[in-house]
């Protein structure tokens, strides 16, 4: 693995960074088939108050990251962990994204996670690619293997922290198992940190889902960065 990030100093940067990334909308589309009820938060995270040379700390991921179905985006589970260890989140999260699902041109979370130099880098990608399995999945194979290497390979010194992607249902289809096991491999090609279990953090407990049925409400994301707090502690992280 690789070993804890230093703390740089990036003022010459951050601005630019600050104004496309730290506030993000969170009423957008919906991540799961067949839309429904995916608004989000009406409010954006405002750029805390925090030292110049704090760690900064970039998700890829899809609406379970961004937060959709949260009340308000500080109670979104990458939010509130960064904010208890003091890190400056990076979150261009899109609904509806997968490694394949919901790709355009002009979204390339990739490039904008890259360009942000962050010192730790969370992948929490592979929910949404799911319902595209059966007549795409040698192209989600690919991509996860190249987004990881992507990261690992343009951020040598950041901490890639990979998530065994997030499930939404006590149900759980064959490709959820397959796609995690895909997502595993290329972490450890890159030597990366990975996350499993994640896809049964919120299984059992219709309460802690939103009105929509597809994502957590504030109490699911409250147990997932309880959770996320647990695992990072056994990495030595949080």
């Amino acid at each position: 693995m690789t070993s804890s990030p230093s703390v740089r100093s990036r003022l010459s940067r951050w601005g630019a960074v600050l104004a496309g990334l730290v506030a993000v909308p969170l009423a957008l589309a919906g991540c799961a088939p067949g839309g429904g009820d995916a608004s989000g938060p009406t409010s954006t995270v405002p750029a805390p108050d925090l030292p110049a040379d704090a760690p900064v700390v970039a998700f890829y991921g899809d609406s379970y990251t961004l937060g959709t179905g949260a009340t308000d985006a500080a109670n979104r589970w990458s939010t509130v962990i960064c904010r208890e260890n003091g890190w400056r989140e990076v979150n261009p999260s899109v609904n509806g994204l997968g490694f394949v699902n919901n790709r355009t041109p002009d979204v390339d979370l990739v490039e904008q996670v890259i360009d942000a130099d962050p010192d730790i880098v969370f992948v929490t990608m592979g929910l949404n690619d799911n319902f595209s399995y059966d007549s795409r999945a040698d192209d989600i194979h690919a991509a996860i293997d190249r987004d990881i290497d992507a990261l690992h390979g343009a951020l040598p010194d950041a901490r890639l922290i990979v998530v065994e992607p997030f499930w939404y249902t006590d149900d759980r289809p064959e490709s959820l198992g397959v796609i995690s096991g895909w997502v595993k491999d290329a972490a450890k090609e890159a030597d990366a940190d990975y996350i499993p279990g994640a896809s049964h953090w919120i299984e059992g407990h219709p309460e802690w889902m939103a009105g929509d049925g597809l994502h957590p409400n504030d109490e699911g994301y409250t147990e997932m960065a309880d959770r996320m707090r647990e695992e990072l502690t056994k990495l030595g992280i949080s």
